[in-house]
């Protein structure tokens, strides 16, 4: 399904508001933003650039653009590491076009403490996979955005956290449940290590497979929680789309 064929399809629907659920919740003494999107009933999409080419960077400019096909966001997030002129460092997918290639070796920075993982997003599913075996499966993905690393991976931490580590950063990222029907995005309020946001994924959330977005710049958009952040500019987002109601 094109993103032309799904703004025609949404202008014969009658006006609703479905959207991810976002809310507010405490995982040991730690605050997170939690935002679920039920995959069978919601518009989630992947965001780079505007199309005139230009890289998006923001959610106010994402905003804009879907203005013009008669919709808005109803909740978004950074989607995964780029490089300084925010080209994403690995595979990214967008409505079926392929602007960035897998990345399958090991490497600086987080997104090279393998095992590193995909989101994969399809018509009425969303799953987060582990690189290696997304290139064995190859599964087909409407979009995708590369990140890293896993934070959880079929129900186990990445074997590389430290309980103790001194690395703390405000953190965000996605879980999936088995059979990809939910994807449940957070951000925690205050700095995190790799092992206690890994633990929220697996032991509060209770999703078996989660994946690391970014750390420090994380910004979130959740009317609903009065956020939308803003600073550095972003590279991919990642978002639900609702309906909006035309002006009088």
């Amino acid at each position: 399904m094109t993103r032309a064929w799904l703004a025609a399809a949404l202008a014969l629907l009658p006006m609703q508001a479905a959207g991810a659920e976002c809310r507010r919740d405490t995982f040991e003494g730690v605050g997170y933003s939690i935002c679920e999107v039920d995959m069978a009933d919601e518009d989630l999409r992947l965001f780079l650039k505007s199309q005139d080419g230009e890289t998006l960077g923001s959610f106010s400019r994402t905003n804009a653009m879907l203005a013009d096909e008669g919709a808005a966001l109803n909740f978004a997030m950074n989607a995964g590491m780029y490089h300084s002129d925010r080209r994403p460092v690995g595979l990214y997918v967008e409505d079926g076009h392929e602007e960035a290639g897998i990345v399958t070796s090991e490497g600086p920075g987080n997104f090279g403490l393998l095992p590193n993982g995909v989101l994969c997003i399809r018509e009425d599913g969303a799953d987060v996979i582990e690189t290696l075996r997304f290139v064995r499966e190859a599964p087909t993905c409407r979009d995708a955005t590369q990140s890293g690393p896993m934070l959880v991976i079929d129900g186990e931490l990445h074997p590389r956290f430290l309980v103790d580590s001194d690395s703390l950063y405000v953190r965000n990222g996605v879980g999936t449940n088995e059979g990809g029907t939910r994807a449940v995005f957070a951000i925690s309020d205050a700095a995190v290590n790799f092992h206690t946001f890994g633990r929220m994924f697996r032991d509060h959330l209770k999703l078996p497979q989660a994946l690391y977005f970014d750390g420090n710049i994380s910004k979130l958009y959740a009317p609903e929680l009065e956020r939308s952040d803003v600073g550095f500019p972003m590279g991919p987002i990642v978002g639900t789309v609702t309906r909006v109601q035309p002006d009088e």
